[in-house]
């Protein structure tokens, strides 16, 4: 028994520090930066850096451009445009009470979540989709508002297709793609039961966050979700490992940051900078990346108090709710990934689904 201890400690330092290799282009980086700042920097310019950040976060659906046909990448970045729109729309409106809006945020948790592995979409998945939720779910209830809020998304999300657009005209000639079929799982049963988990635990998070009455409850369910993406347990508990010790790590790097008295423009060029590390990392090291995702999450959704808040008593608050988030998406990837459980699960829906089609 000791001699397996000892192995499986050695096996997680190493992992702890092997970069993967990988064969990811620059370009990808370069554009996801570029996705991300332009809308920064436009916002800065017409002093609304509030619209920035929000058209900016709807910049992130460049990731999930297939390296494919020209077609097929558009098509899948239109239709990852508008599911950022809803997602959006959906949080917002229900944001006016904190039960209903963790109730909801649940129940298209485990849609969207559904949606995306029926048609195996790749990594990062449904992440983006929860988090924007998440996000909007939190913000104060103003439905006059509603409407620009969900345009600053569908814009921040045009100019990246856009983007996309012109970057695939290019590479597809340069680096001509693989042909690759739209792929549809065809087991249902496991998909219903894997969404059912990942929307009762987004559920969970933010609720708790709620009843705890943190000042931003949507931490809980953003770092739930992250460390839900593993493809087993044991890679979720690796996940759940390196972020919080990369969240760890990475608040540190914050809080050297935001002592140095940032301006709102030294802030839009830290997310830039920030942006291109982590999608060089990302693919090679995920507690690696953490480092730079902390801080960069940190400025998007505290732009406005990061530069008037304590430093100190800013990090330590975030710590706590990461910390929080990632304990609630350790466990439920446990439930997510317990063979027994799931063989369980999956019979008790293939009997309902008899009985209903016989009555």
């Amino acid at each position: 028994m000791n001699d397996n201890l000892k192995i499986l400690f050695i096996s997680e330092i190493k992992a702890l520090f092997e970069l993967k290799k990988t064969e990811r282009l620059w370009h990808i980086p370069v554009l996801a930066s570029l996705c991300v700042g332009i809308p920064l920097l436009i916002g800065y310019y017409f002093d609304r850096l509030d619209y920035g950040i929000l058209s900016c976060i709807a910049g992130l659906v460049i990731l999930y451009m297939p390296l494919t046909t020209v077609a097929r990448r558009m098509i899948t970045l239109l239709a990852c445009s508008f599911g950022f729109m809803i997602s959006f729309f959906i949080g917002v409106c229900f944001s006016f009470n904190p039960i209903v809006s963790s109730v909801v945020l649940g129940f298209f948790a485990i849609s969207v979540h559904w949606v995306v592995n029926y048609f195996r979409m790749k990594p990062p998945g449904s992440f983006f989709f929860i988090m924007i939720a998440s996000l909007a779910s939190c913000m104060p209830f103003n439905l006059a508002t509603i409407p620009i809020r969900v345009g600053l998304i569908g814009m921040g999300a045009m100019l990246a297709c856009t983007l996309a657009l012109f970057y695939s005209l290019y590479s597809t000639k340069k680096y001509p793609p693989k042909k690759e079929l739209i792929v549809i799982k065809k087991n249902n049963d496991t998909t219903l039961f894997e969404s059912v988990i990942v929307g009762f635990f987004i559920f969970s998070s933010l609720i708790t966050g709620h009843l705890l009455e943190l000042e931003n409850p949507y931490w809980l369910p953003i770092s739930c979700a992250a460390v839900m993406q593993g493809a087993s347990f044991k890679h979720v508990w690796q996940r759940s490992f390196q972020r919080v010790l990369g969240t760890f790590v990475g608040l540190g790097l914050a809080w050297l940051l935001l002592l140095f008295k940032m301006t709102p423009l030294t802030i839009c060029i830290c997310i830039i900078v920030l942006q291109f590390i982590i999608e060089m990392l990302i693919v090679r090291h995920y507690g690696l990346a953490v480092v730079f995702i902390t801080p960069l999450t940190l400025f998007l959704a505290e732009a406005g108090s990061a530069m008037v808040v304590d430093a100190t008593t800013l990090i330590s608050v975030r710590f706590m709710d990461i910390f929080l988030g990632s304990c609630i998406g350790a466990i439920a990837g446990w439930f997510l990934h317990d063979e027994e459980l799931r063989h369980k699960a999956e019979n008790q829906i293939r009997k309902s689904k008899t009985r209903i089609s016989r009555k």
